[in-house]
């Protein structure tokens, strides 16, 4: 597991490497807002279990 989330993550750094510095802004921020609503449903789903 550990083997595959590193070559996923050598992958993504390589591909950022050929991004413009605008396209992996946007990337980024695309990605942490996703995170962020995930981290949001999952919190509303835990105060709604307790």
């Amino acid at each position: 597991m550990l083997f595959f989330a590193l070559l996923l993550a050598g992958v993504l750094v390589g591909a950022a490497g050929h991004l413009s510095f605008s396209g992996f802004l946007l990337a980024a921020g695309l990605i942490g807002g996703w995170l962020i609503a995930f981290g949001a449903r999952e919190g509303v789903a835990r105060l709604r279990r307790h």
